[in-house]
């Protein structure tokens, strides 16, 4: 935690918002040398209030914080940074919000906190990016767990050592990697693994991001792949996230629209 000082400088990213009083809000940011805080923004839904733009979720901004009796409150306040797409793309802002729920889930409010902070803000701007956002998803997975130290063993049998062969395999996420077929016929609470699927996460585990960018991977790939890596996140965290369902609701949506302008364009041609 910050040290005794009357008022402290940090950047921060806002990870999410809550209305207090009649003006108020609680914010939760994460900052890189103070970890996550929890900070009064006195006013900010006053329509006269100069910080309220600056404070939104999913900003990078420079706070100039002073020290409170329950809570530090925040006295200045300079955005840096905005997601741009917050309002354009439900998508992304469903993956935008997955980023900041997992890292909110991950990280406690005491310590420094460089390296979430980086992913975080390396993660943001690839949603901003031409990447599919599934896989930018699916790389801040392997990352947000890497640096959590819940790292996927999947290159030997996490039952009994051996070797994974290129075959189908199984996942079990109370031992945190993959079990051979042998061993996964054995155990309880596991789930079938394709070999694509398995490749991918393999090289998403070794890769840099810049190497994957460019990967086109197939639907059913992704799906397995975000399936079984929200199972792994619950086990960790022993409770659900709540933004995968929002997400899988909007693209649901997307497709629905889809096939009815779809259905649309064949009526019109057909007359």
């Amino acid at each position: 935690m910050p040290g005794r000082e009357r008022a402290y400088r940090t950047e921060a990213i806002i990870l999410r918002r809550q209305d207090f009083g009649e003006a108020d809000r609680i914010l939760t940011v994460l900052t890189p040398e103070y970890g996550k805080l929890r900070l009064l923004a006195k006013g900010v839904r006053r329509p006269s209030s100069r910080k309220a733009g600056h404070l939104e979720p999913f900003t990078r901004v420079d706070l100039l914080i002073a020290r409170g009796r329950n809570l530090d409150l925040i006295t200045q306040a300079e955005s840096r940074w905005v997601f741009a797409s917050r309002g354009a793309d439900l998508i992304r802002f469903g993956c935008v919000s997955y980023v900041a729920e997992a890292l909110d889930r991950f990280t406690v409010e005491e310590g420094e906190s460089h390296q979430f902070y980086a992913l975080l803000r390396r993660t943001m701007e690839r949603l901003e990016s031409e990447v599919e956002p599934g896989m930018v998803l699916r790389y801040f997975d392997l990352e947000l767990l890497d640096t959590a130290g819940f790292r996927p063993s999947l290159f030997h049998c996490v039952g009994c050592g051996e070797e994974i062969k290129a075959e189908d395999q199984f996942f079990s996420s109370q031992d945190g990697g993959v079990l051979c077929p042998q061993c996964g016929k054995r155990a309880q609470h596991v789930r079938p693994i394709s070999l694509s699927a398995l490749k991918v996460l393999r090289y998403f585990q070794r890769e840099p991001f810049q190497k994957i960018a460019g990967l086109k991977l197939r639907d059913e790939t992704l799906t397995e792949l975000e399936l079984l890596l929200e199972t792994y996140f619950n086990t960790i965290l022993e409770r659900r996230l709540n933004t995968p369902t929002f997400i899988r609701q909007v693209e649901e949506l997307k497709q629905k629209r889809r096939f009815a302008y779809q259905q649309s364009e064949k009526l019109i041609h057909r007359d």
